[in-house]
């Protein structure tokens, strides 16, 4: 039996493994179609090969070492891109191995490449003032204003990560006995999260301006179309200069929707909420990833002094 070729094994990767089995969000696949991309020519520049004559030999621990190694000195990438690189390289790798036993060998030596060791950065987040001088930021008597203040309080009261919030629906919204927001979270799970009686609030005026059918976006562009991750981005940092006016602390500080999200987790742990209970919130594979929290809020730590 001939085995597969390279160029066969990528292709089903992406179509059978990423689209089909895994039902990958846009994000992840296009991260791992630039981690091949930068990959496949790298290797062919070192072996004098094209690309698509290249094999499954070809590829071997060597080869990749010297490409993450290169895209860190030549493309400054910082550690936590190279890893996010190799995570990509050995998801592929571990599909060959099942598919094609004749490689299990030659897999296993990539599978056993070490990720890169790297100080992790504090979590940033927003204090009480500095959200509401966030949400005081939109100019409320045009239409983009009320709508940027209606995604800052749903994205500062419910911690939805930005591809969340981007691609909620009208028909997400539930604002009856029990108000909350459905969304599909990482890894295609459905996810509602309960709404605060403020948030509420802006959410019946949205809407009602909003006036769309149950599946149109919920906060559209200015022609109606879906906002994009950039966009969103756009409208986090824009309204952050302008809270900076009024709030010195937000002065150079690097607000994203990501940023929104850690606030949301750490105003809901200074409110004593248990950290099983802010992991189903957030969504969190694990309660483990909700710890990162604990470590940066030195509210607790002073805390825990005091007592002391």
């Amino acid at each position: 039996m001939i085995a597969m070729t390279l160029s066969t094994l990528v292709q089903k990767f992406f179509t059978e493994k990423l689209y089909t089995q895994m039902e990958a969000s846009p994000h992840t696949i296009t991260s791992y179609r630039d981690t091949f991309r930068l990959l496949l020519k790298f290797a062919g520049e070192k072996m004098g090969k094209a690309p698509t004559r290249l094999n499954v030999n070809d590829l071997d621990a060597e080869i990749i070492g010297l490409f993450l190694d290169d895209i860190e000195t030549t493309r400054k990438n910082a550690a936590r891109s190279r890893n996010t690189r190799l995570a990509a390289i050995r998801s592929f790798f571990r599909f060959v191995a099942v598919h094609e036993p004749a490689y299990m060998l030659h897999c296993q030596k990539i599978l056993s490449m070490p990720s890169k060791r790297y100080v992790k950065r504090n979590v940033e987040f927003l204090d009480a003032r500095e959200m509401q001088a966030l949400l005081n930021a939109p100019d409320c008597s045009k239409w983009i204003g009320r709508r940027d203040h209606a995604i800052l309080t749903v994205a500062l009261q419910t911690g939805l990560r930005a591809s969340e919030l981007v691609n909620l629906k009208c028909c997400d919204v539930v604002l009856e006995t029990g108000a909350h927001v459905h969304c599909v979270g990482k890894g295609r799970k459905l996810r509602s999260t309960p709404m605060g009686k403020e948030t509420v609030a802006a959410m019946k005026n949205w809407i009602k301006e909003r006036s769309g059918s149950d599946q149109d976006p919920l906060f559209p562009t200015i022609r109606g179309d879906k906002m994009s991750r950039d966009a969103l981005e756009h409208v986090v940092k824009r309204h952050t200069i302008t809270a900076a006016r009024s709030c010195s602390s937000l002065i150079g500080k690097r607000i994203s929707p990501h940023v929104l999200r850690h606030s949301t987790a750490m105003n809901l742990l200074h409110h004593g909420i248990d950290q099983a209970v802010i992991a189903l919130w957030l969504g969190h594979e694990s309660i483990e990833t909700t710890h990162m929290y604990i470590h940066a809020d030195m509210m607790l730590k002073e805390k825990a002094l005091a007592k002391m």
